[in-house]
């Protein structure tokens, strides 16, 4: 069976999940949350730390070697930069868990539809292979019956097979 998109299984697997595609996000599905999804989602990457980590290290180094002073030890603007970031980078992360959790509650909701709409198929299956089986063991019964009737014919035909030749033909 196929599997690429938008094949045949493709198309009837997700059947299940097309009365969840219109459930919209606690924030909705706006430009500003889908935006700030893919910004929260950007903090928990290996380039923005690295990023970060580099700009605190030539902050530090620009202030300390003393290449400019607008910020000096104990980095009062540093530590104010990293409280805005906290301050935004805490609900962004939430409202991108938040909707996360929304898109898998509805797609485990289909999948759960989709299990039992298997369940329902496998025992529909059961119960029509049991009255084929059945139905199979009432012929089988109804064949038998028939060849014996057929011996029990064949035995009188020759029964009157033989009494006829034996009237016919004297010896």
């Amino acid at each position: 069976m196929e599997t690429r998109p938008g094949s045949l299984a493709e198309r009837r697997h997700f059947r299940f999940h097309q009365p969840h595609v219109h459930l919209a996000s606690v924030f909705g599905d706006t430009w500003f949350g889908e935006k700030a999804e893919g910004f929260a989602r950007f903090f928990g990457t290996p380039t923005f730390l690295v990023g970060q980590t580099l700009v605190v290290a030539i902050w530090i180094a620009v202030n300390v070697i003393g290449w400019t002073r607008f910020d000096v030890y104990p980095f009062i603007l540093l530590n104010l930069a990293f409280s805005l970031q906290a301050a935004y980078a805490a609900p962004l992360i939430l409202l991108a868990q938040t909707r996360q959790a929304d898109r898998d509650k509805a797609l485990s909701d289909a999948d759960a539809q989709h299990r039992e709409a298997l369940a329902q198929a496998a025992t529909e299956r059961q119960e029509l292979a049991a009255k084929q089986s059945a139905q199979i063991l009432q012929l089988l019964d109804q064949n038998t019956e028939l060849t014996r009737l057929t011996q029990e014919l064949s035995m009188i035909i020759k029964t009157l097979t033989d009494e006829i030749h034996s009237k016919v033909v004297r010896p």
